[in-house]
C-alpha cells in the first residue's frame, strides 16, 4: 500500500499499545529523587501504559552506568515480578565491539526482567544499510523481545533515521518486536506503516512525534516522551480511541497542545518543560532537569500551568 492510498484510512476502534518514556526527576539539591520516579512508574502503570525507563525522557545519554542500574532496580522492584517493561540499551560514547556493548547492556535489562530498547550510536552514521541489519540481527537474537529505535537528530546528534532498505531488513528480524520512529515526519512514519502492513503486520511501529501524537489514529503504537508528563491523560485518550467516543477529539487537542509547547525548539529542552508540568502537578519536589540538559526560560511555568488547565487539572 502506498502513502498516498494510507491517507484518509483511519483506523477507528483499534486498541492502542502506549509506553511512556518516564521522566528521571530530581531532588532540589540536584539529586535523583528516586522516590517520585518510582511513583511515576507506579503511576504510569496503574493508568495502563507501558513504562519505558533509561530514554532521551530519562537522560540515558547523561547517566552513569550505575545510575542506569539503579532505575531499572527502582522499577523492577517498583512493578514488581510479571511486569514487563521496556528500557534503553545506551553504548554511545564507549569503545569496543559493538556487539559485546550491546549485549552487556541488552543482558543487564534482561535480568530486571525489561525488554531491551537498541538505542543508535554514532558509529551507524556511516554505515551500509546491510551492515546495520546485520548487527540488529547478530544482538537481537538471544532476546525474545526487542524494540529498534529511530532517533532524529533534532533529538540527539547520535540519532539517524533509516531509509527503506534498512527499515525492510530490520522488519525480517525476527526477534525485534517493533521499532519507535522519531523523526516527527508524518511521512516518513506513514511509509513505515505501509512497509509493516506489507512484510510484517504484527510489527510494531511505535510513534515518537510529540508533534504529531494522532499517529495512532493511522496505526501506530506509541512510545512517547509526552506521555510522561500525564500518563492517565494518554490512556484515557487511547479508551476513548477504542470505544469510538467522541471525547476522544477534544482531550487529543489538549494533549496535542501540551506537545506543541513542550516540544517546540530546542526540541531536547522538553526533559525541562516535562519537570517544570510534573512539578506543577505536585508530582515531583523540583522543576530542575538534570544539569546537561538544555533548559527553558524562567517563564515556563505560565505556558505549563497553561496547558494543564486545559487538561483539566486544577493548579
Amino acid at each position: 500500500m502506498s502513502v498516498t492510498d494510507w491517507l484518509g484510512k483511519k483506523r477507528t476502534g483499534r486498541k492502542v499499545e502506549g509506553l511512556a518514556a518516564c521522566l528521571l526527576p530530581f531532588e532540589k539539591e540536584g539529586t535523583i529523587a528516586e522516590r517520585a520516579f518510582r511513583e511515576a512508574v507506579a503511576r504510569t502503570g496503574e493508568a495502563g501504559l507501558g513504562c519505558a525507563v533509561n530514554m532521551d525522557t530519562g537522560y540515558a545519554n547523561y547517566l552513569e552506568p550505575a545510575e542506569r542500574r539503579a532505575v531499572l532496580e527502582w522499577t523492577r522492584a517498583t512493578l514488581g515480578e510479571g511486569t514487563v517493561f521496556a528500557a534503553g540499551a545506551f553504548v554511545e560514547g564507549k569503545e569496543g565491539d559493538l556487539i559485546e556493548l550491546y549485549r552487556r547492556e541488552m543482558d543487564e535489562i534482561a535480568t530486571f526482567g525489561g525488554t531491551p530498547i537498541i538505542f543508535q550510536t554514532t558509529r551507524f552514521h556511516d554505515w551500509e544499510p546491510q551492515q546495520i541489519v546485520d548487527l540488529y540481527a547478530t544482538i537481537c537474537e538471544p532476546y525474545e523481545a526487542v524494540i529498534g529505535f529511530e532517533l532524529g537528530k533534532v533529538f540527539a546528534t547520535f540519532g539517524k533515521i533509516y531509509d527503506e532498505e534498512t527499515i525492510r531488513g530490520l522488519l525480517a528480524v525476527p526477534s525485534l518486536i517493533g521499532i519507535k520512529h522519531s523523526s516527527l515526519s508524518r511521512s516518513e512514519e506513514l511509509k513505515r506503516l505501509a512497509l509493516r502492513d506489507e512484510l510484517r503486520p504484527d510489527f510494531r511501529i511505535y510513534t515518537g512525534n510529540d508533534l504529531g501524537i494522532d499517529m495512532i489514529e493511522y496505526g501506530s503504537d506509541y512510545l512517547l516522551g509526552l506521555a510522561a508528563f500525564c500518563p492517565e491523560k494518554f490512556a484515557e485518550r487511547d479508551r476513548y480511541w477504542a470505544e469510538e467516543d467522541e471525547r476522544y477529539y477534544e482531550l487529543a487537542d489538549a494533549l496535542q497542545y501540551l506537545g506543541n509547547v513542550g516540544f517546540r525548539a530546542p526540541v531536547p529542552a522538553y526533559k525541562h518543560s516535562c519537570a517544570v508540568f510534573q512539578n506543577l502537578l505536585g508530582r515531583i519536589p523540583s522543576n530542575e532537569p538534570h544539569p546537561k540538559c538544555p533548559r527553558r526560560p524562567a517563564w515556563e511555568g505560565e505556558m505549563m500551568q497553561d496547558c494543564a488547565v486545559r487538561l483539566g487539572y486544577e493548579i
